[in-house]
């Protein structure tokens, strides 16, 4: 079946059918999107996908609206928006699309949904405020940002929301296609960091073939006596503490506190490590100019948190 149209409400629009648009261009670039609330658009045909409008869910019929009543909600009773619909029934097929492999299709496509749609969905059904965020990130949080981009009160000649809906899709895109690239790429780390915390063993220090995202791996494998990640840079090497939690900034242990802020020649003698480059004041990473230096500054480290020094 070939899809012509796609068909969302004209006027101003919101994060979920821009969203959503992202999703069904990618999969019918060749099909016209169309933003009309006129009848003969918003019923269902075999040529079209309509979404955000029409007061219906169907998806065999290819309609895929919550603003009826009884409106479809998720398992847990929370309401869906056009996006959390349009994922349901196109979110793997995205992720092909993008080239997300087979295997990990589905924890892709779970983590999205859970961490990026489901609040799209809570903010337009309005179960979740952008101000839960804080007052001060109100207006930051990506719901709110997308909305800002529709045309002032004044400034609505012809054509000017649709240029501006065109202006935000590009925006929407850029975000949706960075949050499944990121979780793709945690997923691809996830295995190298295990092999490399098996390589570890029963050691304090992690050593990386490269910078990559590794807390979770380390924390769903138990390895609670890691303090410390060595890996190369694209000129150096970094020391990095790792976080207690997943919120806020203790780490399982800091850098010397003599280190602090120091860089070159005086990190060097500060720690009597030839190749000492720097160490940040607030003492999360330290970097070296090789694989070596920055082995032993962990190992230094390592001795002086497992004796309790503080300085």
């Amino acid at each position: 079946m070939t899809i012509d149209y796609l068909v969302t409400h004209n006027g101003g629009f919101h994060a979920d059918e821009l969203l959503s648009s992202v999703v069904l261009t990618r999969l019918h670039p060749g099909a016209r999107l169309v933003r009309s609330r006129a009848n003969d658009w918003i019923t269902p045909g075999a040529d079209r996908i309509i979404y955000d409008v029409g007061r219906d869910h169907d998806p065999a019929r290819g309609i895929f609206d919550h603003h009826q009543p009884n409106p479809p909600k998720r398992e847990d009773g929370t309401p869906l928006s056009s996006f959390g619909l349009v994922w349901g029934a196109f979110g793997r097929d995205y992720l092909r699309a993008l080239a997300v492999p087979e295997r990990d299709l589905e924890v892709i496509h779970e983590s999205v949904d859970r961490g990026f749609v489901r609040p799209i969905d809570l903010v337009d059904n309005g179960a979740l405020s952008p101000a839960a965020a804080g007052p001060e990130l109100a207006e930051l949080v990506l719901p709110a940002l997308l909305e800002s981009l529709k045309p002032v009160f004044d400034a609505r000649e012809d054509g000017a929301e649709d240029r501006a809906f065109e202006g935000a899709l590009a925006v929407a895109r850029a975000f949706l296609e960075a949050a499944v690239a990121r979780r793709a790429a945690k997923w691809r780390a996830d295995g190298m960091v295990v092999a490399a915390i098996a390589a570890a063993g029963a050691g304090r220090v992690l050593e990386l073939p490269m910078g990559m995202p590794f807390r979770s791996a380390v924390v769903r494998e138990g390895a609670d006596h890691l303090l410390f990640v060595v890996a190369p840079r694209e000129t150096d090497w970094s020391i990095t503490g790792i976080r207690q939690a997943e919120e806020g900034f203790a780490l399982r242990a800091d850098l010397p506190a003599r280190w602090a802020g120091l860089t070159d020649a005086a990190l060097e003698a500060a720690s009597g490590v030839e190749g000492a480059r720097f160490c940040h004041n607030a003492r999360f990473i330290a970097v070296a100019a090789t694989r070596e230096a920055a082995l032993r500054m962990a190992a230094i480290a390592v001795a002086e948190a497992e004796a309790g020094v503080a300085g």
